[in-house]
């Protein structure tokens, strides 16, 4: 079967390897669907992430359909429907018992640090494997794990009916972020340097769009606050100063949400963060997200429809990471199709 493996930084390929087998009772072999591009993949093909290792098959954006299970698995059969919940976790440190598996001390996520889904077949735990409606479009299902990011982000800033949500950037996951932020019940701002981008937020249901180039963010969120400052900031940017910005434009007893993975120093006084008594945490992947944002996808809770905007055959990755490189404003969610 063919696989795309990122042999060492710089170099991805299309290569040969023995289809994977069940090796024991409680797992599941999948033909993979469709899989769609993380910004982490990109990373990882271009040798900037810090967290990966070589030569890895990427991706872990993953939906197929179960072709086998083995003797103890008890909640799927062959031909159930598919999403992979892309992580490995030990069980038993401190983050395993405290519920926070998703930053387990022995972490290994699908695509990083063991071989991903841009395969045609995977062998996975039966935990792993999500069972989703069959009558969802694989171009549908393969977006909960994307959603799943954003529903964890707003979990770690406890996103409530009524909060006034800042999300500063408007792609993917900023996205995925304001659905969920929306569908709790917020008033959302959002944040984008691009006019395309900003309007399709607004098509999802944003309150308030600002273009930082065209308008002065502190002033804006102010105003729309009245003077209060976001409940919530989601930094979907990553970057130190959208860090430090979030900091800025909290309100008091405000929560920050930083998604980003960035080794540089911010430079945030301590004033703001002790004054206004603010929550700021880390969020990383997604604990236990999968059951509730596969209901709303099975109950058709959030828009996809216009989400994904190119789906390529897996055997023209290159070009569609070009595509997404090159074209930033005209690309939403790219997806492979493995389902020929």
């Amino acid at each position: 079967m063919k696989a795309i493996q990122v042999v060492k930084p710089g170099q991805l390929e299309i290569i040969e390897k023995e289809m994977p087998q069940i090796q024991h009772e409680y797992e599941v072999l999948i033909q993979v669907k469709m899989a769609g591009i993380c910004g982490s993949d990109v990373h990882i093909y271009h040798g900037t992430s810090p967290v990966a290792t070589y030569p890895r098959i990427i991706g872990h954006e993953v939906t197929g359909q179960v072709v086998k299970i083995g003797a103890d698995v008890t909640s799927l059969k062959v031909d159930d429907h598919v999403v992979i919940e892309p992580i490995l976790t030990c069980g038993k440190c401190y983050a395993c018992r405290s519920g926070r598996q998703n930053v387990c001390q022995n972490l290994k996520v699908f695509g990083v640090h063991i071989d991903g889904g841009y395969q045609e077949y995977v062998v996975v735990p039966e935990k792993m494997a999500h069972k989703v409606d069959p009558t969802l479009a694989w171009k549908e299902s393969v977006l909960v794990e994307p959603f799943t990011i954003g529903a964890q982000a707003n979990w770690r800033g406890d996103v409530r009916q009524g909060d006034i949500v800042f999300i500063m950037g408007a792609g993917p996951i900023g996205i995925c972020a304001l659905q969920i932020a929306k569908y709790r019940g917020a008033t959302c701002i959002i944040s984008d340097l691009s006019e395309e981008k900003l309007t399709y937020a607004e098509s999802l249901g944003a309150d308030f769009m600002i273009n930082p180039l065209k308008e002065d963010i502190f002033q804006k969120v102010n105003e729309l606050t009245e003077g209060m400052g976001a409940n919530v900031v989601i930094d979907a940017v990553c970057t130190t100063k959208t860090f430090e910005q979030a900091v800025q434009l909290a309100s008091v007893a405000g929560r920050i949400v930083v998604l980003g993975f960035s080794e540089e120093k911010s430079e945030i006084p301590q004033l703001e963060i002790t004054k206004k008594e603010l929550t700021v945490s880390g969020s990383r992947l997604q604990t236990n997200q999968f059951p509730e944002v596969i209901d709303l996808f099975n109950h058709r809770k959030i828009d996809t429809n216009s989400f994904v905007t190119h789906t390529f055959p897996f055997e023209q990755v290159k070009e569609a990471i070009q595509l997404i490189e090159t074209n930033p404003d005209a690309v939403r969610k790219v997806h492979l199709d493995f389902s020929r």
